[in-house]
């Protein structure tokens, strides 16, 4: 009966992982006319296809959403986009320890007289003092961001299986995650890109293909036509300032690691994000994309080592692994 109810749905609901503190839960989503599609698709012509259609979703306006958390019911409505997001004060608070890591809450949608329900994940810290905050492109999953063709290329063809990491990230990336936690506890990790919320599916794939800590992603707005898949990912990058700066303010005791690289707008965005927290930044670690260094995104982390933060630009995660030891973050 429910899966014949939402084969009639005209609507589908989409919930991203959510985060929480002890005073505030953070959850958000979006809601489509029709239902989202995957990017694992095995033949390379099906799997392009897929990736088109991605970029030509309908979102619904004001459609009727409700969050179920703690017996207690929310509503809100869907902005322009179709985007939604709850922002909920915690009257009953995660300081239970047997709280902390992942929490699920359920999020239903009403449309047109039929409803969906869907079910996510929301992460509140354990006791920590560290957090991680990565981007995505050229960072850990090798994109050519540099190259606009080859782009597009590799995301057309290539689906998500067949896409490369690079060596040694999660080496890297699972050090950072249980770095100061007890045996089965994490620290908090977000992926914040400039990509679309078109590709959260296929990033949220990879991420577990890969075994790379679980996280809370958060991209740019949802695009609904094939012209912006041309340009995806590019543009404007204030966003990744506004989206990172949210987050540090959601956990203003925790200390943060800034990952990127030096493909687009990484080391700009991360100096003002440590002009702007100058307590609140322990290091910042920049991907080198091309055969040779970049004088001004080294510029810029000799002026982060004037405001005591830690720095390391490489080719290799060896070499971050390595830096991580020498500061005492693993």
């Amino acid at each position: 009966m429910k899966s014949e109810l939402n084969r009639n749905l005209q609507a589908d609901l989409k919930v991203y992982r959510g985060y929480a503190s002890d005073k505030l839960l953070v959850v958000f989503g979006h809601v489509f006319k029709k239902t989202a599609t995957t990017l694992s698709e095995k033949t390379k012509f099906k799997h392009a296809y897929s990736v088109l259609r991605t970029f030509r979703r309908k979102t619904i306006s004001n459609a009727d959403v409700y969050l179920y958390f703690n017996d207690k019911k929310t509503h809100t409505k869907t902005l322009k986009d179709g985007y939604f997001r709850f922002s909920i004060p915690l009257q009953t608070s995660f300081q239970d320890d047997s709280e902390s890591g992942w929490n699920k809450v359920e999020v239903e949608l009403n449309h047109e007289g039929k409803s969906v329900k869907r079910t996510t994940e929301v992460f509140h810290p354990y006791d920590g003092k560290l957090a991680f905050i990565s981007d995505i492109d050229d960072t850990f999953l090798i994109s050519h961001t540099n190259n606009l063709f080859k782009k597009l290329y590799v995301l057309l063809w290539r689906n998500v299986n067949n896409r490369q990491l690079f060596e040694d990230v999660t080496a890297h990336y699972q050090l950072l995650s249980k770095a100061g936690q007890e045996s089965g506890e994490t620290n908090a990790f977000f992926y914040v890109s400039s990509s679309e919320w078109n590709l959260y599916n296929f990033i949220e794939q990879f991420t577990k293909i890969h075994n790379l800590p679980k996280a809370v992603i958060k991209l740019k707005s949802i695009k609904t036509s094939l012209s912006d898949f041309l340009f995806t990912g590019r543009g404007s990058h204030n966003h990744k300032f506004q989206k990172i700066k949210e987050i540090i303010e959601f956990y203003p005791h925790l200390k943060f690691v800034l990952m990127g690289d030096d493909s687009q707008a990484d080391p700009l965005i991360y100096e003002q994000i440590c002009k702007t927290f100058p307590q609140n930044i322990k290091a910042v670690y920049i991907r080198q994309t091309e055969k040779s260094k970049k004088n001004t995104t080294q510029k810029i982390l000799q002026n982060l080592e004037s405001l005591e933060v830690k720095t390391c630009y490489f080719l290799r995660s060896e070499k971050a692994i390595l830096h991580s030891r020498e500061i005492g973050i693993v």
